[in-house]
């Protein structure tokens, strides 16, 4: 089969012909549609993640069909459906953490196109336990940038709007995966509440770096009834006119004051020195969450602007239950994804792009034409 492959960190991706993977028990071997291009994919490539296998297949926000089953236990999955593969492959499913629900914490947990082969491939062999079925209505390019853009961006939001007994993040167990077996029919989980005429109780919700996970947070956001502050680079006026176009009541430089104190913030830039213009912007008792897996130093700042019960999280991973939440949630909203499709071959051209910010929204490689 055809991939494009990492042989070495901060050298550019080869296109190969490689051996077709078979699945082992318990996985399924998935003939690949699209794969979305994350920053993640970004801080594999560049070394930034310093633990990847070699050589690695990249990607990791992979949609295609089932085209073969491992043997085993498959989790109701059949040859021909349609599945997404996420960021998270595996789990031990007998530590605290997965018990509790938090397997994205787990000391033995597996990401795709990390430690696991991914997506820029023309297949990709991935554990049945953690293929999502995909939401009816999304053509294949746009469901892709619900597979990590989507999924990180709901767990942060639910960190940072919801008040702890709504949220649940990690309050329960992910339904019966950790306990060795699968609810009947794969149903997904309820949605968030709506809040009706209620206040939220985290109603303005700043959103610093509007990129492929800012611009689906702001969907949801806004069909929740928040209001969205976007703060993009200094002068990046196509991000704001994006973030605006998407529903955002204001956008504006990072560094510049918001019309109006914050209650909360997601920072999906890399970049640590907006973690104290985040907290200048949120009110006393509001949180700042930080999204990324990784982040430049956060540079000191004084206690001053963290004092007033404010709150810094940051975001690991994601776990099945936000998938199975979000994915029933993304065709309700519904989220619109804005997607810049390239061939399999220029995946490098999709990576240098991103790393520039030459576009919004998120670019997807495209594996089957």
């Amino acid at each position: 089969m055809r991939a494009m492959v990492m042989h070495k960190q901060r050298e550019p991706l080869v296109l190969m012909d490689v051996p077709r993977p078979m699945p082992e028990p318990g996985q399924v071997l998935v003939k690949v549609s699209c794969c979305g291009v994350c920053r993640t994919d970004l801080h594999v490539v560049d070394g930034d993640l310093t633990e990847p296998k070699l050589p690695l297949i990249p990607g990791h926000q992979v949609v295609g069909v089932v085209a073969e089953l491992g043997g085993g236990d498959v989790y109701g999955l059949s040859v021909g459906a349609k599945v997404g593969i996420p960021w998270l492959g595996g789990s031990c499913g007998q530590c605290a953490y997965c018990q509790r629900g938090e397997e994205n914490l787990c000391d033995a947990s597996r990401y795709t196109g990390y430690q696991l082969d991914g997506g820029f491939a023309e297949y990709c062999a991935a554990d049945a336990r953690f293929c999502f079925p995909l939401p009816a209505g999304y053509p294949d390019l746009q469901a892709a940038p619900l597979l990590c853009a989507g999924l990180i961006g709901y767990r942060s939001y639910r960190m940072a709007c919801l008040d702890d007994d709504e949220s649940g993040v990690g309050a329960k167990p992910c339904f019966a995966h950790c306990q060795g077996s699968e609810p009947e029919g794969r149903s997904m989980a309820s949605p968030l509440p709506h809040h009706g005429n209620r206040v939220p109780p985290f109603q303005r919700l700043g959103l610093f770096g509007f990129g492929a996970a800012a611009h689906i947070v702001s969907q949801v956001a806004r069909f929740q009834g928040r209001e969205v502050y976007a703060f993009t680079k200094p002068g990046d006026a196509s991000a704001q006119v994006f973030a605006r176009e998407l529903g955002a009541v204001w956008a504006g430089d990072s560094f510049s004051p918001a019309p109006k104190e914050l209650d909360c913030a997601i920072i999906f830039a890399p970049a640590g020195e907006l973690v104290p213009a985040a907290l200048k912007a949120v009110r006393r008792g509001g949180r700042v969450i930080c999204a990324g897996i990784h982040m430049s130093d956060i540079p000191s700042f004084p206690y001053s602007i963290l004092w007033g019960e404010r709150s810094i999280k940051s975001v690991a991973n994601l776990t099945r239950r936000d998938g199975e939440e979000f994915l029933a949630l993304a065709p309700e909203v519904p989220v619109q994804t804005t997607v810049h499709p390239y061939p399999l071959e220029r995946a490098n051209e999709a990576l240098d792009d991103l790393r520039a910010g030459r576009f919004n929204g998120q670019a997807v490689i495209v594996v089957d034409e």
